[in-house]
């Protein structure tokens, strides 16, 4: 249109066909078109749309323009549906041309769909005040370490943070994403940096929001007992809106390329050490310089985030679940959260406990007084029993089952050789070797009955004999024949007067 307008300025000012063709670079035949169009127009018109339409067919346009209403309208309704399983451009171009049959072929269809929503899926660039606020997540892949006792794979969550401000990334691996993990997460997160900000952004995460809602969710009574113990407060991002925490999901691609990536072939033990490798790869990636400048993360957050984060209490929060139990006849109170035994002492059995407990420990108490404490872990042992929980019988069939066959011949060559043998040949009795352990300990223990003199006493009797048992010995005990000298028959053949002599074998 500029050039059209030119070419009436020129007419306007005298300038005949040939220089206003050589003036603006185009073609005779094109200056003669545009005037033969216009010739009627007195004056050079501003309005370009009311120049183009005395140039072009009005006609076309219109119907141009009700094309791409149609085309505009059919996207408002159809944009959506990409997002639906099997939902293809070429469907949806098929469902258009059965609306309307004159529409756009299905290249020009396309090409004004990503046109549609590219326009559609516009970003805002957000900034961020130091020391505002810290965002939340937990890592949609998981990280593993394996059981040495039974050597099975235990995946666990992985809880990463960041500054937005600063960038400063914080991450540690938890067994799962229940309360007591995500407090000790939060606590955590806060000892690393040193400070709480104003704001703790999540997503509606179970853990943290009860009710999702765009303008009011409801958080868990966790989330608030933990803004009351830190001064802070709690946010939610929009529901199926991650861009409202893009800094944090940023953020977990970074820990998947610095963190994740180098630790691929190392193979852990215990979360402990697998929390401690991931705290090198951080420290690396916190200190190392952003791209173009010499600067790094935590140059920034020390610059000019650390010294605005709000001051931590003096202790961190504890979050302690209480629940009232009865102690099983097995002497064991069952925490239902996660499915795991706990023993007591069992002269407590089928009373009534309160049982306090957190992420790291389970404290028994009755009647206002602890009878039982115990360290919280997350093996896959469905039972943790204590010794001196046990009653005294259960407490010798435990050693008895840790007994291999040197322990008990090693007991038994402390009282006497005779009771080495003994011991030795009980071993020996049976195939079954758990049944052989039983016996041998508890001819042992008859030594703390009878004493060990008797005890080898005993011994030296049986080997006398022709088989050697736990019976035989505590028979032989109880019947005193150990305190019995044998006595002693001389072998003399009596006179007979068919006895030959040994003239009878000449």
């Amino acid at each position: 249109m500029e050039v059209v307008k030119q070419i009436l300025r020129l007419k306007h000012s005298g300038i005949g066909i040939r220089e206003s063709a050589r003036r603006l670079g185009i073609s005779r035949n094109s200056v003669k078109k545009y005037l033969a169009q216009l010739q009627e127009i007195p004056d050079v018109p501003e309005d370009e749309a009311q120049l183009a339409g005395l140039i072009y067919n009005n006609d076309c346009l219109a119907y141009d323009e009700e094309r791409q209403r149609q085309l505009v309208f059919h996207f408002n309704q159809a944009g959506t549906e990409l997002a639906k399983t099997s939902v293809t451009h070429q469907l949806l171009w098929q469902e258009y041309l059965h609306q309307h049959p004159d529409g756009y072929s299905y290249s020009r269809y396309c090409y004004h769909l990503q046109q549609y929503l590219k326009n559609r899926d516009l970003s805002m660039h957000l900034e961020y005040n130091p020391g505002d606020v810290m965002m939340i997540d937990f890592a949609g892949k998981k990280q593993n370490y394996t059981d040495p006792d039974t050597g099975e794979l235990i995946t666990c969550e992985v809880f990463i943070s960041v500054l937005p401000a600063s960038g400063l990334i914080f991450c540690k691996a938890v067994p799962s994403q229940r309360s007591a993990d995500f407090a000790s997460c939060i606590n955590d997160m806060l000892r690393f940096y040193g400070g709480v900000s104003s704001t703790i952004l999540c997503d509606n995460l179970k853990t943290a929001v009860i009710r999702a809602s765009r303008y009011e969710p409801v958080f868990t009574e966790l989330c608030e007992l933990l803004s009351v113990h830190y001064s802070t407060t709690f946010s939610a991002t929009r529901p199926y809106s991650p861009r409202d925490k893009a800094m944090v999901e940023s953020a977990v691609r970074i820990v998947y390329a610095h963190i994740y990536a180098p630790l691929r072939h190392q193979h852990f033990t215990s979360l402990a050490a697998l929390n401690e490798a991931m705290a090198r790869q951080l420290q690396l990636l916190n200190d190392k310089p952003y791209k173009k400048t010499p600067y790094s993360r935590l140059y920034y957050f020390k610059q000019q985030e650390q010294s605005l984060l709000r001051e931590l209490p003096s202790s961190p929060f504890i979050l302690l679940h209480s629940v009232q139990l009865t102690v099983q006849r097995n002497y064991h109170i069952q925490l239902s959260e996660d499915r795991r035994y706990y023993s007591v002492p069992y002269q407590h059995v089928g009373q009534k406990v309160k049982v306090y407990y957190d992420n790291q420990t389970v404290e028994v108490y009755l009647g206002g007084q602890r009878i039982a404490l115990h360290r919280r872990t997350a093996h896959n042992k469905a039972y943790t029993t204590l010794g001196e929980h046990m009653p005294p019988h259960h407490h010798r069939m435990q050693q008895i089952r840790g007994f291999n066959k040197d322990d008990l011949p090693a007991m038994a060559g402390r009282t006497g050789e005779a009771t080495l043998q003994a011991a030795t040949l009980i071993l020996q009795n049976s195939i079954y070797i758990e049944q052989n352990y039983k016996a041998c300990y508890g001819m042992l223990m008859l030594s703390k009955k009878h004493g060990d003199q008797r005890l080898e006493a005993a011994c030296t009797r049986a080997l006398q004999g022709i088989r050697v048992n736990y019976t035989l010995i505590k028979n032989i005990l109880e019947r005193k024949l150990d305190q019995v000298i044998p006595e002693q028959i001389p072998l003399l053949i009596p006179d007979y007067e068919n006895i030959r002599g040994k003239d009878a074998y000449q």
